[in-house]
C-alpha cells in the first residue's frame, strides 16, 4: 500500500511525535480557524495525546490525517485530512493544507494525484467532497483540475468575525 501514498514529488505519511511543532503552529494559526471550525487554541499536550492515541484507522476514527512531505528533502509541508467518513455510503470530506512557503508551486496538485488514487483504490471511497470558501479561487481551480465538480454554493456557510461567507461545494465520484 506504500505505493498508494507517494509519487515522485510527494509522500503522504502518518503523523509522528516529531511533527508536534508543525501541528501546533498550524492548528493554532487563527487565520485558518474559519475553514477548520476551530474556535480556541490547542495545547501541545492535547496535540501530543492526539498523535499518540491516533489509531490512523478511518473506520475507527471516521477521519484520517496524513502529513504531506517532500521526497527531495523530507520536509513536511502540510497535512491532508479525510473527515466525516461515512462507511455506509463510502464518502468522506477532504481537507488539504499546504504551508504558505510552498503554496503556488503545484504541490497541492501533486498531493491531489495521490489523494484521488488512495481514496479510490486504497480506501474504496465512492465519493470525496470539499467545502472551499468562494473567494479562494486558487484552491477551487486546483481541486477542479483534480477532477472535482462544483455541485453547489452554500450561502452564508462560514463566519469570519461578524461576516458570513459562501462556500463552494465540490465533489468527485470515483
Amino acid at each position: 500500500m506504500a505505493d498508494l501514498l507517494c509519487n515522485d514529488k510527494i509522500t503522504l505519511r502518518a503523523m509522528e511525535p516529531a511533527d508536534i511543532d508543525l501541528i501546533y503552529e498550524w492548528e493554532n494559526a487563527t487565520e485558518l480557524w474559519t475553514v477548520s471550525d476551530t474556535v480556541a487554541p490547542y495545547s501541545r499536550e492535547a496535540l501530543m495525546l492526539y498523535i499518540a492515541n491516533c489509531a490512523n484507522d478511518i473506520y475507527t476514527n471516521k477521519q484520517l490525517r496524513l502529513m504531506i512531505s517532500l521526497n527531495a528533502t523530507g520536509e513536511t509541508i502540510g497535512t491532508m485530512d479525510f473527515l466525516n467518513f461515512n462507511p455506509i455510503h463510502n464518502r468522506a470530506e477532504l481537507g488539504i493544507f499546504i504551508c504558505k512557503k510552498y503554496q503556488g508551486q503545484g504541490l497541492s496538485a501533486e498531493t491531489m494525484k495521490i489523494v484521488n488514487n488512495y481514496a479510490a483504490c486504497g480506501l474504496g471511497l465512492r465519493s470525496l467532497y470539499a467545502y472551499i470558501p468562494e473567494d479562494n479561487a486558487a484552491s477551487i481551480a486546483m481541486i477542479r483540475r483534480a477532477g472535482f465538480e462544483e455541485v453547489g454554493i452554500l450561502q452564508s456557510w462560514i463566519k469570519t468575525g461578524r461576516d458570513y461567507h459562501n462556500v463552494v461545494l465540490l465533489q468527485k465520484i470515483y
